[in-house]
């Protein structure tokens, strides 16, 4: 039994609270929200995420997150993108001098387009493991039992076996890689294509457009995964392709959800307003667009994305102006 440390109790913190509890670890879930911390507490329910899913009595909440980094060897953050430097600057002091850090957040800085190995390798005291753990997983699934597989990346190869072995339990397999950049950026980007992939179904479009969208989404997240250095092999696996297309169709898919209501004409603050937890596609357009710009790349999906969140474009004229760019090879050389 080994002491981990979950920052952030929203849906995805919460399950993996559960699993590694189930798994026989002793968990401390932290979170700001003193309700959700009293109601984990009291009555093992998260009453804000995850309502429905009984919180074994291994978890134990808290809004101290000195107390909640206390002795433990393996750290989860678990907090929004937008939130980790923040989180990661709270967190540094208290750490354990060989506690492996492991991100769940599936998104990039607007700022400074930095990936968040990036900001805690710039943060972080010490030389602590980092893994980034990502892959097609909803947290709502994961709790019920359904299997599902998802990757732990990490250049420390025994930290990733140890984030393997701890966190694999029953109906959660994880897999290992050593391409960070690559598993953190198809996490990331594939949020943006699922806000394009909700536009397209909002719109009415079927499956031949979801299909299309999905595949030219990835080789967007590909050009830019091995722009960064990331490996195709990683994209075209779990962390890549599985989370693109979980995301891109799943019902669950909170960025899916934000892309289909644009399609029916709503606006992103009315949109925003009806989310209990942060669709981190809408802040990710952002970042992903300054990182493309910079680099030179052509990513016209992620550009209408954009143009529709924040330049007030419809979502139908954005499809339109993708089906009008000059026709070429698919693959060219």
């Amino acid at each position: 039994m080994n002491q981990i440390a979950i920052i952030g109790a929203g849906s995805w913190g919460t399950a993996l609270a559960v699993i590694a509890a189930r798994a026989g670890h002793s968990v401390r879930l932290w979170s700001r929200n003193a309700a959700v911390v009293s109601s984990i507490n009291e009555q093992r329910l998260n009453s804000r995420y995850l309502s429905a899913t009984l919180i074994p009595a291994g978890v134990t909440a808290t809004g101290d997150i000195e107390a909640a980094l206390h002795d433990a060897s393996m750290v989860l953050l678990a907090v929004p993108s937008h939130a980790a430097r923040e989180t990661l600057m709270a967190m540094s002091p208290q750490l354990q001098e060989a506690a492996i850090v492991v991100s769940v957040a599936k998104g990039i800085e607007i700022e400074s387009g930095k990936r968040l190995s990036e900001i805690a390798k710039e943060v972080l005291a010490g030389s602590h493991p980092f893994v980034a753990l990502s892959g097609p997983s909803f947290a709502k699934e994961v709790v019920e039992g359904h299997p599902t597989a998802i990757v732990a990346a990490s250049k420390d190869s025994a930290a990733a076996r140890t984030v393997q072995n701890d966190l694999s339990f029953e109906n959660l397999r994880i897999y290992t890689n050593a391409d960070v950049v690559g598993t953190e950026v198809g996490g990331s980007v594939k949020n943006v294509m699922a806000i394009a992939a909700g536009m397209t179904a909002g719109l009415g479009f079927g499956a031949n457009s979801v299909a299309a969208l999905i595949t030219r989404g990835l080789v967007e997240i590909t050009r830019l995964a091995r722009r960064e250095g990331g490996q195709l092999e990683t994209l075209t696996g779990l962390a890549g392709l599985g989370d693109l297309v979980l995301t891109c169709t799943g019902r669950l898919s909170r960025n899916r959800f934000v892309g289909e209501e644009l399609g029916k004409g709503r606006t992103l603050a009315e949109i925003t307003a009806d989310l209990s937890e942060v669709a981190e596609g809408i802040n990710t357009a952002r970042a992903v667009k300054k990182l493309a710009d910079r680099a030179g790349l052509e990513m016209p999906i992620t550009n209408e994305v954009n143009a529709v969140l924040y330049e007030g474009k419809p979502a139908r004229d954005a499809v339109a102006e993708l089906m009008s760019r000059p026709l070429r090879e698919e693959n060219p050389r």
